[in-house]
C-alpha cells in the first residue's frame, strides 16, 4: 500500500474521531462526578514504549528461534511506575514506538491484543506502519527452524497509540536511512549515500532489505488537554554501528546517522511534546544529540547483549524512573525503552 493512501485512510480516521469529539457539547465533560475529574487530572501522564520487537521472534545463543506472543511481550515490557512488570500499578500505555514488524497485519493484531491486555474495545489501539505489507528479504536470519526465520524476512516499522486519548492529526511522508554501501570509502561521510534503491543492496536475496530502515513519523493531540504530541520510528542500518551516515555526503546529527525528514521536522516544529524512538545500531550516541529540538536522551544500560543501540529522546517533563528507563526482562533481542511524560 502506499504511504500517501496510508496516510489519507489515517486522517479520514483521525477526521471522524474528531467529529465525534466536536459533537459532544463542552458542558458534558463537566458532568462527570467531581472524583471522577479529580482523577482525569491526576492522571495527565503520557505513557510511551519505544522497542524493536523483532517480528516477534528471539534469536537463541545457540542458533535457534522462539517465536512469542504478542500478550507475552506485552506483559514482558510495560511496567509501573517503579519499574515492574505484571503488577497492578501497569497502566495501559499512550505510544507503542516499534521497529522490525512483517507489515500492517502483525502490527493491527498486535495493537488488538493491547486493547484486549487493558479490556479496551478491539481498535482502540490504532497503528501506523511505513510499508503495509515490505516484500521479504534475507534467508535463515540466524534460526535453525526455517519456519521461524521466515516470520522475520519481512519488516518494516511502526507506532502504535491509544486513539481514546490521542487524536492523529498528520502523518509524516517515510523517509529513508543513509548508509555506508559495503566496498565504499568512508571518508568523513563523504562515502554515504540514501540506503534505497538504487543505492541499496542489489543482490536478491537482500533486494529489499532497506525497507526495514524506513521511518514514519506522525503528529497527535491530547484529547484532555488539546496538547500536541510528535512521535518518530526509526531504524537504521547495522552498518551505522562503525560509519554514522544520515544520506548522501552526510553523517547525520552529531556524527551520529540520525536524521529526521523534512515532512517530520515540520510536524515535530509544530509540536509541544516531541518523542523519537530509534534502533540506531549505534553505540554511545549522546543523550544531548537531539539537544536542538530541546530533545534529551533516557536511559542508559544496554539494549542489545551488552550494548546500547537503542534510544528514546523526548522534549517534555519526564518522570524519574527506578530502572533507568530500561525493562530487562523485556522478551526481544532489544530491551524496551520507556518514558512517562507529565503535562
Amino acid at each position: 500500500m502506499l504511504v500517501r493512501a496510508k496516510r489519507l485512510r489515517n486522517l479520514a480516521v483521525a477526521a471522524a474521531v474528531a467529529a465525534s469529539v466536536a459533537a459532544v457539547p463542552p458542558a458534558v465533560a463537566h458532568s462527570a462526578p467531581p472524583a471522577a475529574q479529580a482523577a482525569a487530572a491526576a492522571d495527565r501522564v503520557l505513557r510511551v514504549y519505544d522497542n524493536n520487537i523483532e517480528n516477534l521472534v528471539v534469536n537463541n545463543s545457540d542458533g535457534s528461534c522462539t517465536r512469542v506472543s504478542g500478550p507475552d511481550h506485552l506483559t514482558s515490557m510495560l511496567v509501573d511506575d517503579a519499574g515492574h512488570t505484571g503488577t497492578s500499578g501497569v497502566k495501559a500505555p499512550d505510544v507503542l514506538i516499534v521497529q522490525q514488524v512483517r507489515g500492517t497485519g502483525q502490527a493491527s493484531a498486535y495493537a488488538d491484543q493491547l486493547s484486549a491486555k487493558f479490556g479496551l474495545a478491539a481498535g482502540t489501539y490504532k497503528a501506523i506502519v511505513v510499508w503495509d505489507d515490505p516484500e521479504p528479504w534475507g534467508s535463515t536470519h540466524r534460526c535453525d527452524d526455517q519456519s521461524l526465520g521466515d516470520l522475520k524476512k519481512k519488516q518494516t516499522n511502526a507506532i502504535v497509540y491509544h486513539s481514546g486519548r490521542l487524536a492523529l492529526t498528520d502523518v509524516s511522508k517515510y523517509w529513508s536511512a543513509g548508509w555506508l554501501k559495503p566496498g565504499t570509502s568512508y571518508a568523513d561521510g563523504a562515502g554515504c549515500t540514501l540506503y534505497k534503491p538504487p543505492n541499496a543492496d542489489p543482490d536478491s536475496t537482500d533486494q529489499y532489505k532497506w525497507k526495514r530502515t524506513s521511518a514514519i513519523a506522525a503528529r497527535f493531540t491530547l484529547k484532555d488537554t488539546g496538547t500536541s504530541v510528535f512521535v518518530a520510528t526509526m531504524h537504521l542500518p547495522q552498518e551505522n554501528r562503525d560509519n554514522a551516515c544520515a544520506g548522501d555526503g552526510d553523517k547525520g546529527i552529531g556524527g551520529t546517522g540520525i536524521h529526521l525528514g523534512a515532512d517530520a521536522t515540520a510536524l515535530l516544529n509544530a509540536s509541544t511534546i516531541r518523542i523519537v524512538g530509534i534502533d540506531a545500531n549505534r553505540t554511545g550516541i549522546p543523550a544531548s544529540t537531539l539537544g536542538g529540538y530541546g530533545m534529551t536522551g533516557y536511559g542508559t544500560a544496554a539494549t542489545s547483549g551488552s550494548s546500547k543501540i537503542d534510544y528514546l529522546f523526548v522534549r517534555g517533563a519526564v518522570q524519574a524512573s527506578p530502572v533507568g528507563y530500561t525493562v530487562a526482562s523485556t522478551k526481544s533481542n532489544h530491551r524496551a525503552l520507556y518514558g512517562f511524560i507529565t503535562y
